[in-house]
């Protein structure tokens, strides 16, 4: 039989694992009122408890459970549970498996003396003197006020230069003395001596026109370009570079300035690039001229173009009004002048340019077609224009062609038709207003003429104003002539009567002539 030492109850008996497992068989076989070696009421409720500590037993304190190292086992009804450990640091208490910070001052776990001041933190705490110091003074571990050592304590308290001392509470800062030659100063660490450039600071006595040198410890006075140093007045005066080397610094012009000189150039021509010589300056560039331009070495020329001349300002372009000149007589009708030449000019109707430019060839309207004329009428070109004309025949009369009409016969009783003419033939003349006066504009006589036939011509119709006049050249042969000038276009119809004596009979002819004075040729 197994048997406990010690009471359960004391939660102090060591057991082996087969008299735990034994003792709870024998609990659940035999009831609550089961005889054990321990002390028991012998009730159903001590006896379900006991069965939960002996089963806490066997499960948790008999390590038959699976938590890890890190875990804790935590009983259960009938089983258990694994909860994970946690693990403060020092300075924290685990409350419901959270870390928390422990108040020392509150709790008085502190070791602060009695001239500090408990100050929590987390996880730990200080200790804060109850008396403060003064600025330059801190506190030893017993309370008691010290001086701070600055210069030791302090990095670079005082600048390049200077050296610290220490004072109570306190520091100053001490230049470093260090003796330099004249020229010198000390440098800002006073570790040195340093050259002063007195041309920099202005401590120098160098006059107007002189140029400052610094020189270790010292510096030198020296004259510009272009200056030279006057020994009895002791200043530095202009150099005329112009007078000194004449014909050799500039091509041209050489003007002195301050100090230098400056070459320019003659109208014409512009400094070079090396600002020496003078090169031709292309004044066409800048478009002076009224039209056209030439450069020439050191100046330029304008020029106009054809149909046009220079006027006195050498610049401006003028036109030539060709036809107020000799030249406008080449146009036979109207000189039109244009900017830069002329042109040739027709009358608007009747006459178009001929290939030449200059003269008006006339427009042959009736073999063109270009004319009004009717079919009943003949179209007649004349310079200029043309004439719509009619050759009909009068009564008794048949047109034997286009302009020749002949007697067909005369009722017995009628003495005029009997002596009037055998045949009427129409004609058609054209001269121009310049015509020589006077001339032979026709002539008329019998085809074929036999010997001795005597002709008599007179003008019955057409000529009350006397332009016209006849003549007999020979027995058989009449001319009709222009006598007056005609001072401008106008058109004529005359009748010539032609009477012809042959074989003792008289035969009367009648001759009806448009006569047309147009214009001059064009």
């Amino acid at each position: 039989l197994c048997t406990c030492n010690t009471v359960l109850q004391n939660s102090a008996c060591s057991i082996s694992v087969g008299c735990l497992s034994h003792l709870v068989n024998s609990l659940l076989e035999s009831g609550p009122h089961t005889s054990l070696p321990y002390r028991a009421t012998g009730s159903r409720t001590d006896w379900n408890i006991l069965i939960q500590i002996l089963m806490f037993l066997l499960m948790c304190v008999t390590s038959m459970h699976s938590c890890q190292a890190s875990e804790r086992c935590v009983n259960t009804v009938g089983s258990f549970v694994c909860e994970r450990t946690v693990t403060c640091p020092a300075g924290f208490q685990l409350r419901n498996q959270v870390c928390e910070d422990i108040d020392e001052c509150m709790v008085r776990s502190h070791n602060c003396g009695q001239r500090f001041e408990c100050e929590n933190t987390e996880g730990s705490f200080l200790c804060n003197p109850k008396q403060r110091c003064l600025t330059g003074f801190t506190q030893d571990s017993h309370g008691n006020c010290i001086d701070i050592n600055e210069c030791s304590s302090l990095s670079d308290p005082c600048s390049a230069g200077f050296h610290c001392i220490n004072t109570v509470g306190s520091y100053t800062c001490q230049r470093k003395v260090i003796m330099c030659s004249q020229g010198y100063h000390s440098s800002p660490d006073g570790t040195r001596c340093i050259d002063v450039d007195e041309c920099q600071t202005g401590n120098h006595g160098c006059g107007e026109g002189q140029i400052c040198h610094n020189l270790p410890g010292s510096y030198r006075c020296e004259c510009q370009t272009g200056y030279l140093y006057d020994a009895l007045r002791q200043i530095c005066s202009d150099v005329n570079e112009c007078w000194s080397y004449p014909g050799r610094l500039c091509a041209q012009t050489c003007e002195n300035s301050p100090g230098s000189y400056q070459c320019s150039c003659t109208a014409g021509f512009s400094l070079a690039f090396d600002g020496k010589n003078c090169e031709d300056l292309n004044e066409c560039d800048s478009s002076p001229c009224g039209q056209e331009c030439a450069n020439i070495y050191g100046s330029y020329q304008c020029y106009c173009r054809q149909g046009f001349y220079l006027k006195e300002d050498g610049h401006t372009c003028e036109d030539i009004d060709e036809c107020s000149q000799s030249i406008g007589n080449l146009c036979v009708f109207q000189c039109v002048n244009i900017p830069g030449s002329y042109q040739c000019a027709c009358p608007p109707n009747g006459y178009t340019m001929s290939t030449t430019g200059h003269t008006c060839r006339d427009i042959d309207e009736c073999t063109t077609g270009v004319h009004n004329c009717s079919t009943e009428q003949t179209c007649s070109n004349v310079q200029g224009g043309y004439r719509c004309l009619s050759f009909s025949c009068p009564p008794y009369y048949r047109k034997v062609s286009d302009t020749r009409c002949e007697r067909s016969g005369c009722p017995a009783n009628s003495v005029d038709c009997q002596t009037s003419p055998l045949r009427i033939t129409y004609y058609q003349l054209s001269f121009q207003i310049n015509i020589v006066i006077p001339t032979q504009i026709f002539r008329i006589g019998p085809s074929p003429a036999y010997r001795g036939d005597n002709i008599a011509i007179s003008i019955t119709h057409g000529n009350e104003e006397n332009y016209f006049s006849t003549r007999k050249l020979n027995s058989f042969t009449g001319a009709v002539y222009l006598q007056r000038q005609v001072r401008q276009p106008r058109d004529f119809l005359i009748d010539v009567e032609m009477k012809l004596l042959r074989q003792g009979a008289f035969t009367t002819f009648l001759a009806r002539i448009y006569v047309f004075i147009t214009s001059n040729t064009l």
